[in-house]
């Protein structure tokens, strides 16, 4: 049985909270991605706004484009997707058992944000342009 993690958007963030329970807890961290992401957005409104626009901006988690690869497919963390949500302002919504694709507005890269993370450790790091 897969379990879909979803919070909506008007959800106070969480404080007072252990590494464990933030990281470990049966999200896999997925809640706290999306709320670094929500406060990024207040932080960061020129990152936010690209995303909004359907770019997916290089992050901290394996997923962001900078620039168009020969291959112009790649995985990325459901930890990114997560962030990537919360930077955009929306509802967290992810299964931990699906993957889902998004393609960069930018780029044109198609990311596929899966939940295997040997599918996106495997890969050649994305050198920065």
């Amino acid at each position: 049985m897969t379990q879909h993690v979803h919070r909506t958007i008007g959800t106070p963030l969480r404080s007072g909270l252990t590494r464990t329970q933030l990281w470990e807890a049966a999200d896999q961290g997925l809640i706290k991605c999306w709320e670094i992401g929500r406060q990024r957005a207040t932080r960061f409104p020129d990152l936010a706004q690209k995303c909004l626009a359907g770019e997916l901006p290089v992050l901290g988690w394996k997923g962001g484009v900078s620039r168009s690869l020969k291959k112009n497919e790649k995985f990325g963390s459901l930890k990114y997707l997560a962030q990537w949500q919360g930077l955009r302002g929306e509802d967290l919504d992810i299964d931990l058992g699906e993957e889902r694709s998004l393609t960069c507005s930018r780029t044109k890269m198609r990311v596929t944000f899966t939940p295997d993370r040997a599918k996106y450790f495997n890969q050649l790091a994305e050198a920065e342009a």
